[in-house]
């Protein structure tokens, strides 16, 4: 079979300059719109055991991709510095992310790591990592004795056929509602479920999904179909706008609108009437929220992006292993994100074209998280 290459790096990534003038941080960096530094999205490896139809599809991802070799890995002590310095710029919460972070070796021993941090206040960081729930259950009780604070579980649907259609490697429903239940009773919650909503393929999952997952510990959210990359095959016509998705659940079970928990959080909140709960939504197509985006993400190999959509990363790596100090990585940090001006989703919104046909250059959400 001919080898099939993603271009994770397009050749545009560099390090990023380090400023004539260092600056200490402050812990209340801004961006071009104000936006402060709030979240930080790790992702620890670029390896998947699923293939997702949306994310890594097997047509492109198949057996003869090559993955990053290990040298090209951040390691724990380098996450972990890097990690320091965005606090000291702001950060309250850290998302590890893949690929499928239990997939690499010893992350108990990073949650660790990273569970010692504190924010500018001298609290502990909003903890919490994303996972496909395959191996939760035999990981969540060490991940929780290691620091960990809450796991998010990604799971497109109950019925077990669509479900494996889906993830595209024969895994079955109920294996990731064991991961759920177990991650639960050991304190990782309340446990969020991500449901990705493809039309065409899943939609017939949204009730029965809600039905679920109402009056359980489970936060359920929905998420519309993202141009996320270039290798998904994204089209407008295959996303199911969350107002219909609201509209859907409400028509049975009744929804109340929630306030957000704090500025920029990416889920628009809606409880259930009778008590039974809550339910989130995604709508980063047909209703952007990059005005309050804080979000940074950190790639596997060491390289920052300032958006989900974004086309050119920042090689901090190399920053590290050229052995520039705290200071200065610090003061490069700084630099970037106050001349971000990242807003892709609401450009998308105004740009038909865009929405009809995506855009290519864009890195892979199994490259840097979802």
């Amino acid at each position: 079979m001919t080898e099939k290459i993603i271009l994770l790096n397009d050749g545009r990534s560099q390090a990023p300059a380090v400023p004539a003038t260092l600056e200490a941080p402050t812990g209340s960096l801004r961006d071009q719109f104000a936006r402060p530094l709030h979240d930080l999205r790790i992702s620890i490896t670029d390896r998947c055991n699923f293939r997702c139809v949306y994310c890594m599809p097997k047509e492109v991802f198949d057996k003869d991709y090559q993955y990053l070799p290990h040298n090209a890995l951040l390691t724990f002590e380098e996450i972990t510095r890097i990690a320091r310095l965005f606090v000291e710029h702001g950060v309250e919460k850290i998302r590890l992310t893949g690929g499928e972070p239990l997939l690499r070796k010893d992350l108990e021993r990073l949650v660790g790591m990273l569970a010692e941090l504190r924010t500018v206040h001298g609290k502990p960081l909003d903890l919490t990592l994303t996972t496909n729930g395959s191996l939760l259950a035999r990981k969540a009780q060490s991940l929780k004795d290691a620091g960990l604070q809450r796991v998010t579980v990604s799971l497109d649907a109950l019925d077990d056929a669509i479900f494996k259609r889906m993830n595209d490697v024969d895994f079955a429903v109920a294996d990731v509602l064991h991961g759920i239940d177990v991650a639960h009773k050991v304190g990782l919650g309340p446990v969020k479920v991500n449901m990705v909503v493809k039309r065409g393929m899943n939609e017939q999952e949204i009730l029965p999904m809600a039905r679920h997952f109402k009056d359980s510990p489970a936060i359920l959210r929905f998420i519309e179909f993202m141009d996320v990359g270039s290798s998904n095959g994204w089209n407008m016509h295959d996303v199911i706008p969350s107002a219909e998705v609201v509209r859907m659940i409400g028509a049975e079970m009744p929804l109340v609108p929630v306030d957000p928990n704090y500025t920029g959080e990416t889920a628009e909140r809606w409880r259930y009437a009778d008590g039974g709960g809550e339910i989130g939504v995604i709508s980063s197509v047909t209703h952007a929220f990059c005005k309050d985006c804080s979000r940074a993400r950190l790639s596997t190999e060491g390289k920052l992006y300032t958006c989900l959509f974004a086309t050119r990363g920042h090689d901090l790596r190399a920053l590290l292993r050229e052995g520039r100090s705290d200071a200065e990585i610090s003061s490069a940090i700084g630099a970037l994100w106050r001349v971000r001006g990242d807003r892709y989703s609401e450009l998308r919104t105004i740009n038909t074209e865009g929405l009809a046909q995506g855009r290519d250059g864009k890195v892979e959400m199994s490259y840097i998280g979802g």
